[in-house]
C-alpha cells in the first residue's frame, strides 16, 4: 500500500478542522452552547477523538467559532473599505453586516455569558469602530450618505437588527437583508435632507 503523503495528511486535516468549525458554528446557533462534542463530531463525520486533537477543550471550540464569526465582520468592513464606490462600499458593508448578525443569532450574546474572560475584545472593538467610522466619512464625502449621520447610527442600527425574530433562520435572514435595504435608504442624503435630532453624547 502507497504511504499518504504528508502533504496529503496536512489537507485532510485542515478539511477536517474546517468541517468541525462550521457543524459547530451551526449547531451553536440552533441548539446552543451545551451541544456535546461528539454531536458535533457526528455532524462533521470524524470522531470526538478528531475534534479533541484539533480543539483540547469546548472553551477552545466555541473560543475558535467565535474568532472565525469576528473576521468574517472584519473582512465586511474592509471589503467596504476597499470597493473603489465609497457609497457602494458602505452599502455593502451595511448588508454584509446585518446577514452575518442574523446568521450568527444569539451566538455572540451566548458565547460572552459563558466564556467573559475567554477573550479580550477590546483591540477588535476599537479597530472595527475605526473601520465603521472611516466608511461612514467615506460616504459622506461623496454627497450620497446624510451629513448628519454619525457612528453611533450605526450601533443603533446593528442593535436594531440583533433584535429581529422569525420562525426559521431562513426567515430571520430574509428580514434582515429587508431591514438593512430600509436602513440605506434612511441613510441615503436625498435632494434635500431634514436634519435628524443632535446625536446624543
Amino acid at each position: 500500500m502507497t504511504a499518504r503523503l504528508p502533504h496529503s495528511r496536512r489537507s485532510d486535516a485542515r478539511d477536517n478542522r474546517d468541517r468541525i468549525l462550521d457543524v459547530a458554528f451551526t449547531v451553536f446557533v440552533t441548539d446552543g452552547l451545551d451541544v456535546p462534542i461528539r454531536e458535533i463530531a457526528r455532524g462533521a463525520e470524524v470522531g470526538p477523538a478528531t475534534v479533541y486533537r484539533h480543539f483540547p477543550t469546548k472553551e477552545n471550540l466555541v473560543a475558535e467559532v467565535f474568532t472565525d464569526r469576528m473576521l468574517a465582520w472584519r473582512s465586511s468592513l474592509d471589503e467596504g473599505l476597499a470597493d473603489p464606490d465609497p457609497w457602494h462600499g458602505f452599502c455593502l458593508a451595511v448588508e454584509k453586516l446585518c446577514e452575518l448578525q442574523a446568521r450568527d443569532h444569539g451566538f455572540t450574546a451566548a458565547f460572552k455569558s459563558a466564556f467573559p474572560r475567554a477573550m479580550d475584545f477590546a483591540a477588535t472593538r476599537t479597530s472595527s469602530l475605526t473601520s465603521a467610522a472611516k466608511l461612514i466619512r467615506r460616504a459622506q464625502d461623496t454627497g450620497q450618505l446624510r451629513p448628519d449621520v454619525v457612528l453611533d447610527d450605526l450601533i443603533l442600527m446593528i442593535m436594531a437588527n440583533d433584535g429581529i425574530h422569525a420562525s426559521t433562520p431562513a426567515a430571520r435572514i430574509a428580514a434582515s437583508r429587508r431591514f438593512a435595504a430600509l436602513m440605506i435608504r434612511a441613510f441615503q442624503a436625498p435632494p434635500a435632507t431634514s436634519p435628524l435630532p443632535q446625536a446624543p453624547h
